[in-house]
Formats: structure tokens, sequence, C-alpha cells
């Protein structure tokens, strides 16, 4: 669909994902609003809070408690979560404590599943390495331009032209032009969590 190769991937499973939180200390997050979903079994009121690993899958996984109910919510919270992550990371000093890297590297080994160019300790700290200095702050994340489908509310369609812009755009290795995600209607969902505290 993009066009664009995938060197790496790194595919992380409930139970590995709820350990590797635990094993950073917990991840710092900000609500706007209580957030209250049953079917995450995700409660929490308006402010600052510390998940740990049960409480953050619950949030990465919450969809009725966030904007329209869709999984276009629950995506935008996965995406802050992840800058929250990167976040604790910087500021536990992870980078800067080759001891504590390894450590979590090598937790990250047994918590993911990762194409062989990730799949070892040495190689996941490599990566690390190499997105040293990017702070969560300077990264930019989107959905892809979509519309709700006439035929089937529950199902989403690309917006072509959008779409393509999108594709483009990473392709050329060039910043996404704001008016590709204009249309979306994922653009039209704000998310009620911040990263840290």
């Amino acid at each position: 669909m993009s066009g664009v190769r995938m060197d790496h991937y790194l595919e992380v499973d409930f139970k590995g994902f709820q350990k590797f939180v635990d094993e950073l200390g917990g991840v710092d997050i900000t609500t706007h609003r209580s957030i209250k979903d049953t079917g995450s079994h995700l409660s929490l009121s308006a402010g600052k809070h510390t998940l740990k690993g049960e409480q953050a899958l619950a949030l990465v996984r919450t969809r009725h408690g966030v904007g329209d109910g869709s999984d276009l919510g629950r995506i935008q919270l996965q995406q802050t979560f992840i800058k929250a992550l990167i976040h604790r990371a910087e500021s536990i000093g992870v980078v800067s404590n080759p001891a504590r890297a390894y450590e979590l590297a090598d937790t990250a080994t047994k918590t993911v599943s990762a194409d062989s160019g990730l799949a070892s300790a040495d190689k996941l700290l490599g990566l690390a390495k190499d997105l040293k200095g990017i702070s969560p702050d300077h990264m930019n994340m989107i959905t892809l331009p979509v519309s709700y489908d006439a035929q089937d509310p529950g199902r989403v369609l690309p917006l072509t032209k959008a779409s393509h812009q999108v594709w483009q755009a990473l392709r050329d290795d060039h910043p996404i032009p704001k008016s590709a995600t204009d249309n979306s209607v994922a653009a039209r969902t704000d998310s009620p969590v911040t990263a840290g505290t």
C-alpha cells in the first residue's frame, strides 16, 4: 500500500508490553479529563499519572472511553504512549548508562519479536544509539488520512489523494504536508492524554 520498504520491525505481545513498562519503572502521562473504559478496565481521573504495566496496557487498549469510541482514538493514545515511553527512557538515562541500557535491551529481546536485524540486545542498543538525540517533542506521528465507509461505519477507507501525499513524502524523506491530514476523520479526534507529567 505504501511502496515504502520496511527495513525493521518490532512486535510486542501484551505480557511483554507490561513487563517492559514495569522494567522502566512506569511511564508518565497526563490526562486532561477522566477516562473510564469497562472494556479495557481503565479508570483514570484527570491529572498526572505514572502507569505501571497493567494500567499502561489498559490505556493503549482503550477506545470506548475516548473520542468517538473507534480505533482512531485508540491509535492516538498509542502514539502518545510511545512518546511517553521514550520520554521515560530519556529521563532515566538509558542511553547514557550502558549497564541500564543493556539490561533494558536484554529484557526487550525476551519480550518482543523482531526481524533478524534487531533480534539481539546489541542490535537493539545500536538502534537506540542511532536514535539518540531525537526527542519525542520532535517526533510527528500521524494516522493515515481516512474517512468512514458509507457502507459500513465500523470501517474506514483511505482518502486516496491525501494518502498518496503521505506515502510520497515518506518515500522522498520530506515532511508530510499538513494539508494531507486536514480532511481525515482521524484529525477530528483530540487525544485526552499527553506524554509526561
